[in-house]
Order: structure tokens, then C-alpha cells, then sequence
């Protein structure tokens, strides 16, 4: 475990076995105030990146029946990170009387993620929060190395029907999961309507955390709904 994180064994054990809507993303399959949970897996072949914002598909867990948290992890024979298309929303309904009072605004997400694929850990609280997270792992030493960076490509502005903007700068979100103690490998940060990263995961390691969302509410838009999409990916050079 890198410094500063806690030991897996202190994480309670679950069962083993991207408008204002603000958009959040596809879980993927690539062969192609902080708290965070990370653990080292085995080093292994092929190359494989999976990254998982909000519903995702896995078969089984990662860590499988019985983990005994002693990185590194081998993966459970049978298990498989999928391909999911679901496109999960964040979003929140403003009140006409506290339209740009400057008074943050809650946001809820429509994901009903709320376990780990790690170990079925129920790490994130939905709605008010979102599951990131992933593997990268290769079969090279873990530790150190090459990582898997996470990068958000952020529209300047979400839009409504009739053509009215709204910036993406007015989403933000803070970073955390259920037991979790140390670094945070996908943090807290804001939307900056452009492309930028939002974390990274080390080779050979398991990463996830969970986002909670909130619109600044800074600014007085037109009525209406505004809408935009952040896709996420997760890429490793």
C-alpha cells in the first residue's frame, strides 16, 4: 500500500461473491476533503485498463469469495470487468426563489451503484453519491511506473431548448467513500469547460472513490433545463 493509506484488512467486508443535468459517462472495458480506497493487485497479462463511472458491469468481484486483503491481489478466477452502456445523470432542480442566490446546491445522481466490484463492499451512498473507479493492470512490477490517467472532456456550457447557456464551471464535486482513510486518487476539484485530468490509477492497483456533485448557483440563467455530457477516459501511454 502506498504511504498513508489504510491497510485493507480496516475496510468492513461486504458480501464476496459520465443536465443541469450534468452528464456523467459509459463504464468501459479498455483493451483499447479526501478519503479514496486503493489496494496493489498481481501484475498479469494482457494490458488491461477498466474504468467504471457510476452503473458498471463486472462478473463476480475482482477479489473474489474469501479475500483475504494481503496485496497484492490476484484476480478471482472467473471474474471479468464488462462493457456497460448505461449513461448515468447528476442533476438538480433549483428553485425559482433561490436562482442565483449563491447558495450551493445539492445534486443527486440517478446510479444505483453502490458496491465495489473489488470485493461488493458497499463503498459509495446513492444518490447523493457516484462511483469512480477502475483497474489498471499490466504485467509489469507494481508500484511506481506507468499510470492510467482519467481525463474529463468538459463542454464549455451546458444549453436548454431555446439555445441559453449555462457554464459547466458552475459544477464542482467533493471526493469519499464509506470506511475510507488516505489520498484520494480521484479528488475533489470543478469542471473547467475544457479537457483536464481528474486522476489516475498506478500500475497494478485497484482505485475508487465516490463523488458528490453540487451546482455553484452563482449565476442567473434563463429559465429552463439545461443539459450537457462529460466523457470520461481512462488511457495509459
Amino acid at each position: 500500500m502506498s504511504p498513508g493509506r489504510r491497510e485493507m484488512a480496516r475496510r468492513p467486508r461486504g458480501p464476496d461473491v459520465l443536465r443541469l443535468t450534468g452528464a456523467v459517462s459509459l463504464a468501459l472495458l479498455a483493451a483499447g476533503a479526501a478519503h479514496a480506497f486503493t489496494i496493489t493487485l498481481a501484475s498479469g497479462a494482457p494490458r488491461t485498463v477498466y474504468l467504471q463511472i457510476g452503473v458498471g458491469t463486472f462478473t463476480g468481484t475482482y477479489c473474489g469469495a474469501g479475500c483475504t486483503y494481503n496485496p497484492p491481489i490476484t484476480q478471482s478466477p472467473g471474474s471479468a470487468p464488462g462493457i456497460n452502456t448505461t449513461v448515468n445523470k447528476v442533476s438538480v432542480n433549483v428553485p425559482a426563489n433561490a436562482v442565483g442566490n449563491g447558495v450551493a446546491q445539492a445534486m443527486t445522481t440517478d446510479s444505483t451503484q453502490s458496491q465495489s466490484f473489488f470485493d461488493g463492499f458497499a463503498f459509495c451512498n446513492t444518490p447523493a453519491q457516484l462511483y469512480v473507479g477502475g483497474f489498471y493492470r499490466s504485467p509489469g512490477g507494481s508500484g511506481g511506473g506507468t499510470t492510467a490517467t482519467l481525463t474529463a472532456t468538459v463542454p464549455v456550457s451546458l444549453t436548454d431548448a431555446a439555445g441559453d447557456t449555462l457554464p459547466f464551471t458552475q459544477i464542482s464535486w467533493t471526493s469519499g467513500g464509506n470506511g475510507d482513510a488516505g489520498a484520494e486518487p480521484f479528488p475533489a476539484g470543478s469542471f473547467t469547460g475544457t479537457s483536464q485530468v481528474v486522476g489516475s490509477i498506478s500500475n497494478n492497483q485497484w482505485a475508487e472513490s465516490c463523488w458528490t456533485f453540487s451546482y455553484k448557483n452563482t449565476v442567473v440563467p434563463a429559465a429552463g433545463t439545461y443539459t450537457g455530457r462529460v466523457l470520461y477516459t481512462l488511457s495509459v501511454l
